[in-house]
C-alpha cells in the first residue's frame, strides 16, 4: 500500500526537503506553498497532512478546521518554529495527531509519520494497489492518480475476483460461478463482454486471456 501525503509550508526549501525525504521512503507526496493552494485540496484522497502553523494568509489551525470538516478522521501533523505549550495544546485540542518543532531531525519526523500511519490505518487492509490502480474495498472504489474510475457492479466484482486470485489461471466457468452466480443461465459471453469493458476503463490492468481456458491476472 502506497501512502499519500500532502504538505503545506510556505518555506519552499524546507517544504521541498521534507517532500524529498518522504518520497525516498516510498510515499506519494504533494507540496503546497500557500494557504489557498492547500485549501483547494482539502478533500484529496490522501492518508495524512503535514501542516505548518504559520502560513501566508491564515494559520495551520484554520486549515486543520477545514480539513477536519471534510474528513474528520484525517491524520494531521503540525510543524512549527514556535515551541510553545500553548500552540501544542491548541493543536491537540483541535485534533492534530502530532506536533513537530523546527528545526527537526528528519529521521525522527519519518519515524513519527510512519507510526501515525501504522496506527491509523492498521485495519485498512481494504486498500489494494495493482498495476498503478488503488482499490478501496471498504468504499468499493477504484482510483488512478486520485481520480475515481467509474465501474459497474459486475465490472468491480470481476476486477476484485481477479485481484484476490492474482497469478492464478481461472476458467470462464469459475468466473461465472463466483462473480455472477452458480445459478446463472445466460451466455458465458457475458464474462468476455464485461472484461472488455473493464480493460477499456483500466488499460494498464494486466489480465491475460488464456485461450481455450480462461484468464490470469499477472
Amino acid at each position: 500500500m502506497k501512502y499519500r501525503i500532502n504538505i503545506i509550508d510556505d518555506e519552499k526549501n524546507l517544504n521541498d526537503l521534507v517532500r524529498t525525504y518522504l518520497e525516498k521512503e516510498g510515499y506519494e507526496v504533494q507540496s503546497f506553498y500557500t494557504y489557498d493552494e492547500a485549501h483547494a485540496h482539502i478533500d484529496d484522497d490522501v492518508h495524512l497532512w503535514l501542516v505548518d502553523i504559520m502560513l501566508d494568509k491564515k494559520s495551520g489551525f484554520d486549515l486543520l478546521n477545514e480539513i477536519k470538516a471534510v474528513k474528520p478522521e484525517m491524520p494531521v501533523v503540525f510543524m512549527s518554529a514556535r515551541d510553545q505549550d500553548f500552540d501544542r495544546i491548541i493543536g491537540l485540542e483541535k485534533g492534530s495527531d502530532e506536533y513537530i518543532t523546527k528545526p527537526f531531525n528528519m529521521k525522527e519526523v519519518l519515524l513519527r509519520i510512519a507510526n501515525i500511519l501504522k496506527r491509523v490505518y492498521k485495519n485498512a487492509s481494504g486498500m489494494v494497489e495493482i498495476d498503478g490502480y488503488m482499490i478501496d474495498e471498504t468504499k468499493r472504489k477504484v482510483l488512478l492518480n486520485n481520480e475515481e474510475i467509474e465501474l459497474t457492479t459486475k465490472e468491480y466484482e470481476l476486477l476484485l475476483y481477479f485481484v484476490k486470485n492474482k497469478n492464478i489461471a481461472i476458467s470462464r466457468e469459475q468466473v461465472l460461478t463466483k462473480v455472477w452466480d452458480e445459478n446463472y443461465f445466460g451466455s458465458d459471453r457475458v464474462v468476455d463482454d464485461t472484461l472488455r469493458r473493464l480493460r477499456k476503463k483500466m488499460p494498464e490492468i494486466n489480465i491475460k486471456t488464456i485461450y481455450g481456458f480462461g484468464y490470469r491476472l499477472d
